[in-house]
């Protein structure tokens, strides 16, 4: 499958269908060794006068490792006949075994970072900032029962988009 590059602001969505009901995946690292999980939260705007992608990663997870140690990290989207495979990328752990084998998804390494050929649209993340949410942080304390009965406080990663990648 091929991609073509878009100007962001031609780009007609919504977040919430896009984010909460279709999934992304966000997956970083490199042609020798990557990492990927499935995410259903997440934002996308601007930030710091910049177009953002503000991504949500717990503490346990191993993709995190990849996201830290690049710059640039990709999160995608996938149509409906993904969703098995989006569903075992986030039940199974890199670390215990070479999960995307296992699933239908292809990647290809572009911009010194990796994505699937199988998305819809790519967006392409260059890491701005990083911080742990507290729970001192939280006005409503139900969520933190409610989200973080592990007290596993996911890590925020703001990403400047820096390309977008569609489907031809």
């Amino acid at each position: 499958m091929s991609f073509k590059e878009i100007d962001i602001k031609e780009m007609s969505f919504n977040p919430f269908n896009m984010i909460g009901d279709e999934w992304t995946l966000i997956t970083a690292g490199n042609n020798e060794k990557y990492n990927t999980m499935t995410a259903s939260w997440g934002n996308i705007g601007v930030t710091w006068n910049k177009n953002t992608l503000v991504s949500y990663i717990r503490p346990q997870r191993y993709t995190r490792e990849f996201v830290e140690d690049n710059e640039l990290y990709t999160v995608s989207i996938y149509n409906e006949e993904f969703k098995k495979d989006l569903e075992y990328l986030g039940t199974v752990s890199g670390r215990d075994e070479e999960k995307v084998s296992k699933t239908s998804l292809t990647p290809f390494f572009t911009n010194d970072t990796v994505a699937f050929n199988e998305a819809n649209t790519i967006f392409i993340c260059r890491k701005l900032y990083c911080g742990k949410i507290t729970p001192e942080g939280f006005i409503d304390k139900n969520i933190i029962e409610e989200s973080y009965p592990d007290k596993d406080f996911h890590y925020v990663y703001i990403g400047e988009i820096v390309k977008v990648l569609v489907k031809e």
